[in-house]
């Protein structure tokens, strides 16, 4: 009786084990992950777009028809988000840009600042190689080979000279130019011209086939500018759209030149969606009515709202100035309707569960058409063009979307919705490697087993 329980124990153990071992089991070698920033679920869902490789590798593999974003909805804290498979409460990057040392707000570039394990650190951890282009928050990261998103502390134009500082290793910049691009000028690789998501893609489709990494992430940025500009359609966002598809196809290009296709995936994402604007709404000048300066200098203000597009975040720099935090919650009480009617308040409890910045007191939420400005003097609101993101996840036109094809893929699986933060456990689960504390899951439905 002893023995035959040992030998169904010890079965239990070998079960369990091999469960666990195909639970990492890997079904890709390679993963490309591309980001387009401001990419839309129309883009390949809708035909008239000028997106055939996209609308190819929809029919080729599986995805959502939507991803629902994180808050505030914007680049930095997002693509976090998508190297992390955590919410900005975790990961730590809150907002594009953040106060430094010396308390003055500045874009956030070095990798350093996530708190959370990225795709990145967990590929090198498993003994792979990987491969970063133009990725927000890249700068000094664990990546073998590394051009990150990242431009002259004199002038933001010059993106040129930065990337080949901050290369990994040195010397890949020009490696690329002489292999890749060609000798490119300054304006080649930033967002002047739409060459910049060309060269960046040709860039990574060299990459890949000469280094065959196991993981290459790549930020394709044009798109976001044309709707920024434009709002959600129009010729420029047209044009835009169909450059985007093009750096895709040159990835699908190399993964075939490179005799991978049978062994790599890629997943095709982006950051946030866009909505139409025609107000701006400033509520720094609620403040300055109250006689409180709002404005960042060499110190922290004594409160302020943190705008991020279609959201703002009100901050104290006193979490104790409950003083201060009345009269600014009686202010917004007391406001006529047609300013309450442009936002609503987003408090603590809801920001906690969709993991937003936990310092924040509360939040306004922007009104579909609002865009948030910072400003802290001239009218409360005004007439506002072109586009804009940052708005509250409910907002069905911030979506985001997700294409996944290739190696471990099954064809033809369509979801309504899955979260950013699903992105990189489902990479990793494809790799065979686990994140730390993600906050996202794979999204096995895609997966074959």
């Amino acid at each position: 009786m002893k023995k035959h329980i040992l030998k169904k124990y010890l079965g239990l153990i070998l079960l369990t084990a091999a469960v666990s071992i195909n639970a990492h089991a890997q079904t890709s070698k390679h993963v490309i992950l591309v980001s387009i920033d401001g990419f839309r679920p129309d883009f390949y869902l809708d035909k008239s777009w000028p997106t055939p490789n996209l609308q190819q590798l929809m029919k080729a593999g599986s995805y959502a028809k939507g991803v629902r974003c994180i808050f505030p909805s914007v680049t930095y804290p997002s693509h976090t988000t998508l190297i992390t498979g955590t919410f900005p409460a975790k990961h730590g990057i809150t907002y594009n840009t953040m106060p430094n040392e010396q308390r003055i707000y500045e874009w956030t570039t070095d990798s350093k600042k996530i708190k959370a394990e990225t795709l990145w650190q967990a590929v090198r951890a498993g003994g792979m190689k990987s491969a970063s282009i133009s990725w927000p928050v890249s700068v000094g990261a664990e990546i073998d080979y590394n051009l990150p998103e990242i431009w002259s502390a004199t002038n933001m134009a010059d993106r040129k000279s930065a990337i080949s500082e901050f290369a990994t290793p040195k010397g890949l910049l020009e490696e690329m130019e002489k292999y890749a691009i060609g000798a490119v000028d300054m304006e080649d690789l930033n967002l002047s011209s739409l060459a910049m998501d060309e060269n960046n893609s040709r860039m990574a489709a060299y990459i890949f086939r000469k280094y065959k990494p196991s993981l290459l992430t790549i930020h394709i940025a044009g798109v976001d500018g044309a709707e920024h500009k434009e709002g959600r359609s129009g010729p420029g966002v047209n044009k835009a759209v169909a450059a985007a598809d093009h750096a895709v196809m040159n990835l699908v290009d190399a993964v075939k030149k490179a005799g991978l296709e049978d062994s790599t995936t890629i997943i095709i994402t982006g950051d946030h969606g866009f909505l139409d604007l025609n107000k701006v709404l400033s509520p720094n000048v609620w403040l300055t009515e109250l006689g409180i300066d709002s404005k960042v200098g060499t110190e922290e203000p004594v409160a302020k709202f943190q705008a991020a597009g279609g959201a703002a975040f009100f901050h104290l720099k006193d979490n104790n100035d409950l003083k201060t935090l009345a009269k600014v919650r009686k202010k917004l009480a007391e406001l006529p309707k047609e300013y309450q009617l442009m936002f609503r308040i987003v408090e603590r409890d809801e920001l906690d569960k969709i993991g937003a910045d936990p310092h924040a007191k509360f939040a306004l939420a922007a009104s579909k058409g609002v865009y948030i400005h910072d400003a802290a003097s001239g009218p409360v609101v005004g007439p506002k063009k072109g586009g804009a993101h940052g708005f509250f996840p409910d907002v069905p036109e911030i979506q985001t979307g997700f294409i996944i094809a290739g190696a471990g893929v099954k064809k033809g699986v369509v979801l309504d919705l899955i979260g950013l933060e699903d992105v990189a456990p489902t990479a990793a689960k494809l790799l065979g490697i686990s994140l730390k504390n993600a906050d996202g899951k794979a999204v096995i439905h895609f997966l074959q087993h």
